[in-house]
């Protein structure tokens, strides 16, 4: 028997079974936190793998509570007149890499631990390994959630553009990853919008685009100089030797008991992931992250935001050049809208939605300026980075989205404005009065040469010498 997920391109098949155990799974134990001391006291330091509440506190109380005064239009005669959202997928589960590590660490743990904390008895007597490959990177309810609740706060922060009228007039686009947990939380945006309306008469659909939303496998160059090579992250490796992991590591098996020489660094990061995981998909503090201080925490997101520095973002060119596509694409609407709207027409996508990856998101804002630090991060530099932009904690939760709004301000010009996340963006450069919604044309001159050139074919064209990035 097969569950079924309609769409354009055909059905996504799961196995009815495990559809089924999965999503139990997490419903039975998903619970409202309102208890703040029922949150991990490390929770902030997730990187990749945190719920989109760390980032706006606020979302713990009411999840569809918005703030409309934080747009700040320069005068009450703009209006908004286009809306793009780059949305990363809600929560999922881990991969079926990190959950066998997690699985090897559990093993270690229940056959070599000597510990007597009270977290640790727990861990041995009454937590059960619940993690199975095939969850292998797939939504989970809480990332159902995380995209309906985005999608309500949305038609709050922008009623005149994300409405039933523009819906049903085909002004919304709805675009994907071909990941089936991008489909599901492409499908989970759209429902909060037919049930918020309450629309059964009709569908709507949706594009998959890999070479949008994944371009980052089609960049030959990317591929082979930076994602294949082990050289290109060779500060990752170095920090993960380095004092401040060593010392994190031999603190996880003091704490469990067990030989110091047992917990290598990807063991270490897998212990971590059972704590962000548990607090991610189940709402549940889980005694794996007893494991973890403060400072043990910030050591090991700092190994993660070094990964994605080097590997997704400022380490090497062709990572931001790696999403020209999308940033042409990007352009070419706001464009199209801008010129729509000056003449007098009506703009014909007054809503363009993109869900992809993280992976997505880092190369274009990357591209783009934001969150760039006066010194790289290095091996070397963790205790001179504690003040970092670039910090995934705070940038790429589940459900990160990134907003850009184009609004007609009369005499005032057509101005953009940026935002990450819910939250106002600068760009990077520009020092219009109106720093948080700058004129469009102004937005255009300063990423001019970006958009005179940066084209995907040539930038990502693979170079005589793989080790030269």
């Amino acid at each position: 028997m097969l569950l079924l997920f309609e769409s354009p391109n055909g059905c996504i098949m799961l196995s009815f079974l495990l559809y089924c155990f999965i999503i139990l799974c997490c419903v039975h134990h998903h619970v409202t936190l309102k208890d703040e001391e029922a949150i991990p006291l490390i929770s902030k330091y997730f990187n990749t793998k945190g719920r989109y509440e760390e980032v706006n506190p606020y979302l713990r109380q009411d999840i569809l509570a918005v703030n409309r005064s934080i747009l700040q239009p320069p005068s009450s005669q703009c209006r908004e007149i286009h809306l793009t959202a780059i949305i990363r997928h809600g929560t999922r589960y881990p991969t079926a890499k990190n959950i066998k590590e997690m699985h090897q660490l559990h093993n270690i743990v229940l056959n070599n631990s000597i510990g007597e904390h009270s977290w640790l008895r727990e861990i041995l007597t009454q937590w059960t390994m619940w993690y199975i490959e095939d969850m292998d990177g797939r939504l989970v309810q809480k990332g159902v959630e995380d995209l309906k609740h985005l999608a309500i706060r949305l038609t709050r922060l922008f009623p005149s553009m994300i409405s039933e009228e523009k819906l049903r007039g085909g002004l919304i686009r709805f675009i994907t990853s071909s990941k089936d947990r991008c489909v599901n939380s492409t499908l989970s945006f759209k429902a909060a919008l037919t049930e918020m309306w309450a629309i059964r008469d009709v569908e709507f659909g949706h594009e998959v685009n890999d070479a949008l939303m994944r371009f980052f496998e089609q960049c030959t160059r990317f591929v082979q100089e930076v994602d294949k090579n082990q050289s290109a992250a060779i500060d990752v490796q170095k920090f993960k030797q380095g004092p401040e992991m060593m010392r994190v590591q031999e603190k996880i098996a003091e704490h469990l008991g067990v030989p110091s020489s047992f917990i290598t660094y990807d063991l270490a990061e897998a212990a971590f992931f059972l704590c962000t995981y548990e607090f991610a998909v189940k709402t549940i503090n889980s005694p794996w992250c007893q494991l973890f201080d403060e400072d043990d925490a910030k050591i090991i997101e700092y190994a993660s935001d070094l990964m994605e520095f080097w590997k997704r973002g400022y380490g090497h060119d062709i990572n931001s050049k790696s999403s020209c596509i999308l940033f042409h694409d990007l352009f070419s609407r706001l464009d199209k809208s801008a010129n729509e709207n000056k003449l007098h027409q009506q703009v014909s996508e007054a809503v363009t939605v993109q869900i992809g990856h993280a992976d997505t998101l880092l190369p274009l804002l990357t591209l783009l300026g934001f969150f760039k630090d006066t010194v790289p991060l290095t091996s070397t530099n963790y205790a001179s980075q504690t003040q970092r932009s670039f910090r995934t904690s705070h940038m790429m939760p589940y459900a990160a989205n990134f907003l850009l709004v184009l609004y007609d301000c009369g005499e005032g010009g057509i101005r953009l404005q940026p935002l990450l996340n819910e939250k106002p963006l600068t760009f990077p450069g520009l020092t219009d009065q109106q720093v948080s919604m700058p004129l469009y044309e102004d937005v255009r001159k300063h990423y001019r040469d970006l958009l005179n050139g940066c084209d995907f074919e040539t930038e990502c064209q693979l170079f005589n010498n793989p080790d030269e990035v």
